[in-house]
């Protein structure tokens, strides 16, 4: 429950049994700055019954001060190779501990983004990938790679890539047993635009991204069925003002959701502002596009099959120089948006959580603070550094509130 506090008293005679529910006592995080889809609520409070957001305040709560702090609900990251030394493209204990790095970091929903590789690696990984997901740990997989341009490849493996035949997107999808949610392309190469419409049909998000499009062959990718800029500015030409190249196409469609890499590196933050300018607040989605470096630092790592020098926080290919995905985190992300480029937190809250929620169909269940969805809460000090994090009612970072 989300109110006022002086709505507290009210909403404790409203409830109708006072028996306590079985189980551990439903929890009330009172006095925060509550960061809701029509607002921010001052001194409000929500209240946990098992792993839900309860409809009404209840007697029985054990009632935690939370005054001086911002709650806001769990992240969503739809584009994370990794992170706490570990990949998604590794072992299941290495997919367990990026889960766990990146839970620590306030990201309560994550879907799971592989690397180009060769195409039985990525069938199988997707079989591994899909296990996790159904068990409730990811929220799905993304394939970046190998089906993008040689000439944006970015940190891929140029010769593991290949056009984008129907055929083996069909392979990946079937691989991943229903748990497949993007999949990148480069939609202007041969096989692209069938294989949009082939995501579309057993929908799964087609994502345009590393590539060499032109306006108008992204055009027909959006009309195709592509829903989704993969780092929007990243990997893709510059905007031109005789040739304005995807991004242009990306951000004047509002059917299309485009992906923000906030680290300061990737993107300028004149960049970030007209993406939030001309796309609006609600078609952005911040990722992280974290490798391995993510939550550990510095060092050498592995991308796939290449490898990664990270040196003061910024991952780049040891062969080449080329920038390597990301070390951030979703906090991170978050603290940026808000102290350097200045976004309403409420904004922010929609890029980080709502957005992407509805853009994997989970509306329902995640992505803002209401009753009955799931209890994933992050809880912030007044400087935006996390402090605690919840996933469905149980605490991953114990804020050690009184």
């Amino acid at each position: 429950m989300v109110t006022p506090l002086g709505a507290r008293d009210d909403a404790r005679r409203a409830t109708h049994d006072p028996r306590p529910a079985a189980g551990p006592a439903p929890l009330t995080l009172s006095g925060a700055h509550v960061v809701l889809p029509s607002g921010t609520v001052r001194g409000g409070q929500v209240t946990v019954e098992g792993s839900r957001i309860a409809a009404t305040a209840s007697e029985h709560a054990r009632v935690v001060d939370a005054r001086g702090h911002w709650l806001v609900p769990g992240f969503v990251d739809i584009h994370n190779h990794g992170g706490g030394g570990a990949s998604f493209s590794g072992t299941p204990e290495d997919i367990r501990r990026a889960i766990d790095t990146h839970r620590r970091h306030g990201t309560t929903t994550l879907v799971a983004s592989t690397v180009t590789d060769d195409m039985d690696f990525l069938v199988r990984q997707a079989g591994l990938l899909s296990e996790f997901t159904e068990q409730g740990d990811l929220a799905g997989i993304h394939f970046e790679g190998p089906f993008i341009s040689p000439c944006r490849k970015g940190a891929h493996s140029e010769e593991l890539l290949r056009d984008p035949d129907p055929a083996e997107v069909r392979k990946l999808i079937d691989a991943a047993r229903g748990q497949a949610r993007m999949v990148t392309l480069a939609t202007e190469l041969p096989g692209g635009l069938d294989s949009v419409r082939l995501l579309a049909e057993h929908g799964v998000i087609a994502a345009v991204g590393h590539t060499d499009a032109t306006y108008e062959q992204t055009v027909k990718a959006i009309e195709a069925g592509a829903t989704v800029a993969t780092h929007l500015f990243n990997a893709m030409p510059a905007l031109g003002h005789r040739a304005p190249g995807p991004i242009a196409a990306l951000l004047e469609d509002e059917r299309v959701t485009v992906e923000l890499i906030n680290d300061g590196t990737h993107l300028h933050p004149a960049a970030l502002e007209l993406a939030f300018r001309h796309a609006g607040a609600d078609r952005v989605a911040f990722i992280t596009d974290a490798m391995d470096a993510a939550g550990i630092g510095d060092g050498r790592y592995m991308l796939g099959p290449l490898e990664v020098e990270v040196s003061e926080g910024v991952a780049r290919l040891v062969e080449g120089g080329s920038i390597a995905g990301s070390t951030l985190t979703q906090d991170r992300a978050f603290k940026r948006a808000v102290t350097v480029d200045r976004l309403p937190v409420e904004d922010v809250v929609a890029a980080l959580s709502t957005n992407p929620a509805r853009l994997l169909g989970l509306s329902d269940t995640i992505g803002s603070l209401a009753p009955g969805k799931d209890a994933d809460l992050v809880l912030l000090d007044e400087n935006f550094d996390l402090k605690g994090v919840m996933r469905k009612g149980a605490w991953v970072v114990d804020p050690q509130l009184a």
